[in-house]
């Protein structure tokens, strides 16, 4: 269905491609810019397609796909850039995949999971926004200080295992998954 949160979505899905590719060429100001500017579609898509009855079984697949594709691959760039520790991108991409292998595995097994995000998946998400963005407003303007990206980038560490663990746990009691 073609509703205008869903040309919102995609137009944030087709940014992906130009986000790695300012960060490779080292446009970092450009890169932040089209960064804040997904966010912001992110939000005005959803708010479209609750005040206005616009909500669709496409968006609502479409939305956190586009939304892991842009973190995803913005983080593995910073990465492999040199701007965020190899380690962290693995551990945020494992999550991820974790995540992905837990909602595919209960299909597998016949299961209709519960994609129903934790509070602390909606916070690890936040930070891992927050540290993309300070990660390239430090590359392209020096603030803010290489301490605070260095924080964030200690609380995403934190909040991505227990965000981790706490699918795991939740999968173990059988209550399904999320993202």
């Amino acid at each position: 269905m073609i509703t205008l949160p869903n040309v919102i979505t995609l137009a944030r899905l087709f940014a992906v491609p130009l986000a790695v590719w300012l960060i490779l060429q080292r446009e970092m100001a450009l890169a932040f810019w089209l960064f804040v500017a997904a966010g912001v579609s992110d939000a005005v898509d959803g708010f479209i397609a609750k005040r206005f009855g616009a909500r669709s079984h496409v968006g609502a697949v479409l939305d956190p796909v586009a939304d892991k594709a842009l973190l995803v691959s913005v983080y593995v760039t910073l990465g492999a850039s040199g701007f965020l520790p190899s380690w962290l991108v693995i551990l945020v991409v494992f999550r991820d995949v974790l995540i992905v292998g837990g909602v595919l595995t209960l299909y597998v097994l016949g299961q209709e999971p519960a994609i129903r995000p934790l509070f602390v998946s909606k916070a690890n998400t936040a930070m891992q926004i927050l540290l993309a963005a300070a990660v390239l407003l430090h590359a392209a303007y020096g603030v803010p200080s290489a301490g605070v990206v260095a924080a964030l980038i200690w609380t995403v560490a934190a909040t991505t295992l227990a965000s981790g663990a706490a699918y795991v746990a939740r999968w173990v009691r059988g209550g399904g998954a999320g993202g």
